[in-house]
């Protein structure tokens, strides 16, 4: 056992087939390992979880969403600076490289997108593949380390990750996995990771509980050419209608707030689109306009000096 990573559990760390389950994982490698915080740290992240309004609910469009994050982490308490010092540590990258076969691995001190995330009844998310390069530092993404801390959560309620072969084609392969408490499930991140979950859909009894986690990523300056990918964001699938709409079936109210939910996320994600390409013809109108200015001082520096010769 490695006794300089305490705060993970010994069976974790004695998890020796955790590299086969990773390099073996279908749709795409990844590997589940249960039990993965001690005990005593995993109570000690319980009550230092933030509640869901302390976090940025916002969705991708600015609005309130049914999502709550915490980036930076180590504001969170001492339990969970511990776990900022750990993930940053060269014996945990040493061990998540050892686990997942990908060498040199850094983590993100901005935490972009990850930290703690807290989803409410009701949340969903759609099949994606992860931004590809970080935003800061344009180093490759590599991996999602993520665990989930739900007591007694049933399969059933939804929020199931999902991973996906390929969730534009027919013959679409999918692995489900429960949001477990002390689950954590690692997992590489390509052009073809393809991963979401279910929706959260609690019973009335049990409204007052979120479906919480913590993520993770980590990153390498570079990767395999056959691997790599011009940067890109976020790029999502919209989930397809459920089966029973179809020609012939009467809506009824709960038929059209499931329409509106897909046509409102769908939106969303165009407007997002529709932003990021704003944004790069912004930056391309910049980007000429300085070259023009650039040209001009040119012209400027090389007029002045034809005067100058003129005037000896």
């Amino acid at each position: 056992m490695n006794t300089t990573l305490p705060l993970l559990s010994p069976s974790a760390l004695a998890d020796t087939d955790a590299t086969r389950r990773f390099a073996s994982g279908d749709p795409f490698r990844h590997v589940l390992i249960e039990s993965f915080f001690e005990p005593g740290y995993l109570a000690r992240l319980l009550a230092e979880f933030p509640p869901f309004e302390r976090g940025n609910a916002r969705n991708e469009a600015g609005g309130l969403g049914g999502k709550s994050v915490v980036e930076r982490i180590r504001g969170l308490g001492p339990a969970f600076a511990a776990l900022d010092d750990l993930v940053q540590s060269p014996g945990f990258l040493s061990w998540l490289s050892g686990v997942t076969g990908i060498p040199d691995l850094h983590y993100d001190p901005h935490y972009f997108g990850g930290g703690t995330h807290d989803n409410r009844h009701g949340q969903e998310l759609d099949p994606h593949i992860d931004f590809n390069h970080h935003p800061v530092t344009s180093e490759h993404r590599r991996l999602n380390l993520i665990v989930y801390l739900n007591e007694g959560w049933d399969p059933a309620w939804g929020g199931n990750l999902e991973l996906h072969s390929d969730p534009r084609a027919s013959g679409d392969r999918i692995v489900e996995i429960a949001p477990a408490m002390n689950r954590c499930v690692i997992f590489e991140t390509t052009e073809s990771s393809w991963h979401g979950f279910t929706k959260i859909q609690l019973p009335e009894a049990e409204r007052g509980r979120s479906r919480r986690s913590i993520a993770l990523y980590f990153y390498t300056a570079s990767r395999p050419a056959e691997e790599a990918g011009d940067p890109h964001s976020t790029v999502y699938v919209d989930r397809p209608l459920p089966g029973h709409l179809k020609a012939g079936h009467t809506l009824t109210g709960e038929d059209a707030h499931e329409l509106a939910i897909a046509i409102a996320r769908r939106d969303q994600h165009i407007q997002r689109l529709y932003a990021d390409v704003q944004r790069l013809m912004t930056e391309n109108e910049q980007a000429k306009a300085a070259l023009a200015r650039s040209r001009l001082a040119r012209l400027a520096h090389l007029a002045k000096r034809g005067l100058a010769a003129l005037r000896r």
